[in-house]
Parts: C-alpha cells; sequence; structure tokens
C-alpha cells in the first residue's frame, strides 16, 4: 500500500475566503483519497465557515492540545478521527473578532503565525507538504511583519536563498485550450504535464524591473524550473525564457537587457544541451507554449507571467514555491475582501483542491 501524505493546510487571512475554500476543499473526496490533513486555523472559525459551507452538522471540528512533536504523534491523532472530522491545530490567540472583509492586524499575525507552525511542521518531518491558503499584504504589514508575501517569508524561514514562484497550470485545464488557439505552424507535442511559468522578479515594481535583473538571477530562475519539471516526469522538460523589451528588444533598439543578460543566460543552458530558447517576444511566445511546444515559461517579471495563467485557468492554476527544502503549494487566488463570509457570493474551491493534490503529488 502506497503511504498517503499528511498536509498542514494553512486559512491564511480569516478575514477573506480561506477558511471557506479549505473546509469545501477538506470535504473534496479526491483530496481526501490522495491525503491526510491537519488544518491550520483557529477552530472557532473553522466551525464558522462550516456553517457558511452548509455542513456545520455533518462536519466535526477537532483541536490537537499541543503542538505535535514529532510525526508518530500526528499520526496517531489523524488515526483516531473518524470520517467527516477535521483536525486542527491553532498557534496563535483566538480570531474570532477579525471583521470579515476588512484589513486587521489580528488576521495579518495570525496567518503569519499559521504559516509559520505549518513551516515548522513541514521543516521537522512531521508533515509531508504544506498548502496555503491566500494573505493580505496590508493585514501583513498591519500586524508588523514586513514581507511582500508567502514567498519571501517561506524562503527565510527555510533559509534558502535560491527561490522563485512558480505557477503551474494542470494539463487538465490546459489542453481544451490548445486545440482552440494553434496555427498549422505550430509543434503541438505536448508533454501532457500542463505548463509552468516562474518568475525572475516578484514583488516589485516595473521601473525596478531592469535594475533588479541579471544574468546569475536568470540562469538561477530557469535552473529551479529545469529541476521542477524533471522531478514531476517531464523528459523533455523544453523551457522558454522571455524578452523584457518588445520585439525582444528588436536588436538594442528597444532595450539592451536582451543582449546583455538574458541571452548569455539562455547561452549558458543550450551549452548543457537542455531545451532553453530565448529571449523570445512574449506577445507570441505564451501562444506557442499553450499550443504544446514549451512545458515550462522563464517571465521576468510578476505580471508578465501571471497575466497568461490567470487568464486560462484562474480558478485551477496552482502557485508552488521553487527551491524550498519541503513542498508548498496554493492557489493563485487573493483573500478576495469583496466576497468574503457572504452566502449569496460563494467562494469556488478549485484553486484550494488543485493546490492540495498538486501537493500530494509533488510528495510522491
Amino acid at each position: 500500500m502506497p503511504i498517503i501524505p499528511i498536509i498542514a493546510i494553512t486559512a491564511g487571512d480569516v478575514a477573506g475566503i480561506g477558511p471557506e475554500v479549505l473546509v469545501k476543499a477538506l470535504r473534496d473526496r479526491k483530496v481526501n483519497e490522495a491525503c491526510r490533513s491537519l488544518a491550520i486555523c483557529d477552530p472557532e472559525v473553522l466551525r464558522r465557515a462550516t456553517e457558511l459551507v452548509g455542513c456545520a452538522s455533518s462536519v466535526e471540528i477537532r483541536t490537537l492540545d499541543h503542538f505535535p512533536q514529532n510525526r508518530q504523534e500526528l499520526e496517531a491523532a489523524l488515526s483516531g478521527v473518524p470520517p467527516g472530522c477535521l483536525l486542527c491545530w491553532n498557534p496563535c490567540s483566538p480570531a474570532l473578532n477579525v471583521m470579515p472583509g476588512k484589513v486587521s492586524g489580528i488576521g495579518g499575525d495570525c496567518a503569519f503565525q499559521y504559516l509559520s507552525a505549518a513551516i515548522q511542521l513541514a521543516k521537522s518531518g512531521i508533515v509531508d507538504a504544506i498548502c496555503t491558503a491566500p494573505l493580505n499584504k496590508a493585514a501583513l504589514h498591519a500586524a508588523g511583519h514586513h514581507y511582500p508575501g508567502h514567498t519571501e517569508i517561506l524562503a527565510q524561514q527555510c533559509g534558502v536563498s535560491d527561490f522563485a514562484m512558480m505557477l503551474h497550470l494542470p494539463e487538465s485545464r490546459i489542453a481544451p485550450v490548445r486545440p482552440l488557439i494553434r496555427t498549422p505552424g505550430d509543434r503541438s507535442d505536448a508533454t501532457g504535464h500542463g505548463l509552468s511559468i516562474v518568475h525572475v522578479t516578484l514583488h516589485t515594481s516595473i521601473a525596478s524591473v531592469p535594475t533588479l535583473l541579471t544574468t546569475a538571477g536568470i540562469m538561477e530562475k530557469t535552473g529551479l524550473m529545469l529541476d521542477f519539471l524533471k522531478r514531476i516526469g517531464c523528459q523533455r522538460a523544453a523551457i522558454a525564457v522571455c524578452a523584457l523589451n518588445p520585439h525582444a528588444g528588436e536588436e538594442g533598439l528597444f532595450g539592451e537587457e536582451e543582449q546583455t543578460m538574458i541571452a548569455p543566460a539562455v547561452r549558458q543552458f543550450s551549452q548543457a544541451t537542455a531545451q532553453v530558447a530565448g529571449p523570445l517576444p512574449v506577445d507570441t511566445l505564451i501562444r506557442r507554449a499553450v499550443a504544446g511546444e514549451f512545458d515550462g515559461v522563464v517571465a521576468m517579471y510578476h505580471d508578465q507571467g501571471h497575466i497568461p495563467v490567470k487568464l486560462l485557468g484562474f480558478d485551477a492554476a496552482v502557485n508552488i514555491t521553487l527551491g524550498l527544502p519541503i513542498v508548498r503549494t496554493s492557489p493563485t487566488h487573493g483573500t478576495a475582501y469583496d466576497r468574503a463570509w457572504n452566502p449569496t457570493t460563494p467562494a469556488d474551491p478549485a484553486g484550494m483542491i488543485e493546490s492540495v493534490l498538486t501537493a500530494a503529488r509533488l510528495c510522491r
């Protein structure tokens, strides 16, 4: 019998849709078949979420009475959890006073503490992976945690300097789109491993991107992408590296970053026989990748990678942090303050479900 992984799932900012999508995901049959789970959240918030979802009468919330000291202890606790029961751990003060849809320091601090607890569990080998519901950057800062987001917190607490945010679209979501955008000249030999986009720079201003790009940084992110594709069994591992400027700089007419930084990085991988192409104009590159020519894309900045992924599969895309000693995934949507805790605007759990399933696959 294969070992079923244990995944810690954080509720993120409880003022947003995190608790709702967490509860919905943990009631999904595919999730329960793929893993065992530990919710990281205030149990009273989870109870309120079950009421919102309409499953309070059929879902019991149980809370660990102390932080598990080893895997055997958590295994024992999970073995005593009957079907329809959610096991949770609350590492911080109660979050009941957090107002739905509002930025607050309490909400930001709880989200930070949930994440930190999950990281500690994963680093200790007590859980196999973590999956995180969204947090709010303003709330995080209001709590005194001055990070741009999840990725940077994970990198610091895991002690790594070479890391990257990657957005992954599973093949099940992108396959129906491929034939719609192909032209007669496109390669259509998709490997069945979906499409992944990694970012060289992340949470920063557009004005600062050219100053932050380096050949070494582009090579680092391309290497992380290559390692990921090999890890999921994608033997072709064809990677396209985005240009920064329109028309890939037009031989320096629109900018020199392609010639001075991006092309030298691509040449290093080409010499190692890896299938890395670029710098390529993004306006045509994304269509070629979706058609099936590439398995991975290296984007130079946040929106260059995020826009196509969220256009093609907003509710099914998965955020995977590369370069960590632990497995971490999350949905790509935000806290959705404008629709949180409102029964007339129910949150779609598809992104959270796919994130948990992806974490389970990466564990194996």
